[in-house]
């Protein structure tokens, strides 16, 4: 996974017109696609309840948990504007897209909308489920809220803007010449803006991971980068002899001082976060003696509930003058497997002799801290972080905001107006496997050990299958389906743990009104199970192997999310 940025030159530069216009074409063929004559399956609704034993510990009144954002929320960015917080995540292949939360005391979040949320915008056809949308940032001047993001081979830097950060967002600005990735904005006291990215250095790499920090001019008037560009970090610096993946910058400005911070190690194990300081935006930086500022690369393996992979930190002021860190880390079980993806984490910030500290070495990040002095006291922050019940009767007439869908949808399949406390979906015969968009309806997974479960009305015709999906990538996924065989149903789970889909386990019943199913997992181990007559669950099967959705078997840059599936049927003897 420290390969994140590997294919770094990522996109080719000058590809971006061509890319856009291939998959807008691919976009346009689908939608003239004939509509699918097999009636709607109707779900009647959805539950998840996590119960991690490390969300388990009492929090004192004064406390929070850390991940703030449990699941799949990585590569944080954060600005203050007054007295609330802004923080946006990486979204990769998923719709909508780059999900922007808002807080009062960097613990509690609340969704308020997605930079990305109208098909227009951007189209994912044919990207990877971790291509697509990498490492936003956000800020603020003068009224107006900036996204920057990198569009992985599906174009290249862009930006968005809006007055409000609920929205509506601007249609994506190009960056030209911006040929890296991670570009971030940084607006000193005169109002001037500078633009960072991480970047090929000058005559290439000389290893793999060999990257430079550069800065340009950015002009907020034509939404463009100008000037000559000009390297700020390159190479070996205090404390870091052979760096690699220099990534996520940020500038800071505090006492007369410009600090810069970025990521270091990649974005496995070795992941760091470390900071310069400058008299100047432009430099020349001097590290700090004691980088990183923040890892978990220095402690032990085969301690217990290891949270690893820290790193790509986001410093802010709060209003009262201190300071905190937003990055990414995951927790772990088997030592350095995970499916819940990479997670957004809080921390203070101290400051000592001018330099800030997130963690020192060898410390292991806690799960419960002491929050802002701001922040109030005994506040859930549930459904975010925490052990908790969620569940959704379809009551609403679009989708709630913890639902994504698998790259950008091209015609509805998603209904809920039709017959209200009912989610309707129209079977697509795109599959799991699919590089387009399958009708999965998709939700995090949020805690080592969960259960998801839904109440459906099986299809009433041959040739369609519905159920819930559990889903890492296209070639890592579990289905746990049922489908009308004759006068029965059969209940069945289909498993592709990277070679070939196949199913491992089925069952016929008896065909009532609604059917149950569930999925059920503790960290490496899943079972899944059906009640067909309201006696009762039944398993299917138990303790299956699912290290198969822990990155560092699937790999990929992403987290498992679950939900309701339908589809097409394959053909008799595909399955």
């Amino acid at each position: 996974m420290n390969e994140h940025r590997a294919s770094s030159g990522l996109f080719v530069r000058g590809r971006r017109t061509r890319v856009r216009l291939g998959l807008l074409v691919a976009a346009l063929v689908l939608q003239a696609l004939p509509a699918q004559a097999q009636q709607p399956v109707r779900y009647d609704w959805f539950s998840y309840t996590g119960h991690d034993a490390g969300f388990a510990q009492p929090l004192p009144p004064d406390g929070y948990r850390n991940p703030v954002l449990a699941g799949f929320h990585p590569d944080p960015s954060v600005v203050r504007v007054g007295d609330r917080f802004y923080l946006v995540n990486s979204s990769f292949a998923y719709f909508p897209g780059i999900p922007v939360f808002e807080s009062r005391d960097l613990v509690h979040w609340k969704q308020i909308g997605n930079a990305i949320d109208r098909p227009s915008q951007l189209h994912y056809d044919g990207l990877g489920v971790s291509r697509g949308v990498f490492a936003p940032d956000i800020a603020w001047h003068d009224g107006v809220f900036y996204v920057l993001n990198t569009f992985v081979d599906g174009g290249e830097n862009f930006l968005v803007t809006a007055s409000n950060p609920a929205g509506p967002w601007s249609d994506p600005a190009w960056l030209p010449g911006v040929d890296g990735i991670d570009p971030s904005l940084f607006f000193d006291h005169d109002g001037t803006a500078y633009l960072l990215y991480s970047g090929e250095p000058p005559g290439g790499s000389r290893y793999n991971g060999d990257r430079a920090i550069w800065m340009q001019h950015f002009d907020t008037a034509t939404m463009k980068p100008t000037g000559p560009r000009r390297i700020v970090l390159h190479g070996p610096v205090e404390g870091i002899d052979h760096p690699i993946w220099y990534e996520g910058p940020h500038v800071y400005r505090r006492d007369g001082w410009y600090y810069l911070s970025c990521a270091e190690g990649g974005t496995s194990v070795q992941h760091s976060q470390i900071v310069l300081r400058s008299r100047s935006p432009w430099g020349p930086y001097r590290p700090n003696p004691h980088n990183p500022i923040l890892t978990q690369r220095d402690l032990p393996a085969g301690r217990a509930a290891p949270i690893i992979n820290a790193g790509h930190a986001s410093l802010v002021e709060a209003p009262d003058g201190s300071w905190w860190s937003i990055f990414l880390a995951s927790r772990a079980y088997d030592e350095v497997r995970f499916n819940t993806g990479r997670e957004t984490f809080l921390l203070p910030v101290r400051w000592t002799d001018g330099w800030p500290s997130i963690l020192p070495h060898g410390e292991v990040i806690p799960r419960v801290a002491t929050g802002p002095a701001f922040m109030p006291r005994s506040t859930p922050q549930a459904p975010l972080s925490g052990n908790f019940t969620w569940r959704d009767d379809f009551s609403e007439t679009t989708p709630g905001r913890a639902w994504m869908y698998l790259r950008t949808p091209t015609r509805p399949w998603v209904d809920l107006k039709t017959t209200p406390g009912w989610l309707a979906i129209q079977p697509l015969p795109e599959g799991l496997d699919s590089l387009h968009n399958p009708s999965f309806l998709a939700r995090r997974q949020q805690h080592l050990s969960f259960d998801a479960s839904t109440a459906l009305r099986p299809p009433a015709q041959a040739g369609v299958d519905a159920g819930i999906a559990v889903f890492q990538g296209s070639t890592h996924w579990y289905f746990l389906g049922v489908r009308r065989v004759g006068e029965a149903w059969e209940v069945f789970l289909e498993k592709d743990g990277g070679k070939q889909p196949q199913v491992i386990a089925r069952a016929r019943v008896a065909p009532r009104g609604e059917l149950k199913l569930q999925v059920s997992g503790d960290r490496g181990r899943y079972a899944f199970a059906y009640d067909a007559d309201g006696k009762g669950w039944r398993w299917l099967q138990r303790g299956d192997d699912a290290t198969i959705l822990s990155t560092d078997v699937a790999g990929g840059f992403v987290g498992v999310v679950l939900g309701p599936y339908a589809r097409v049927a394959k053909p008799a003897g595909n399955h």
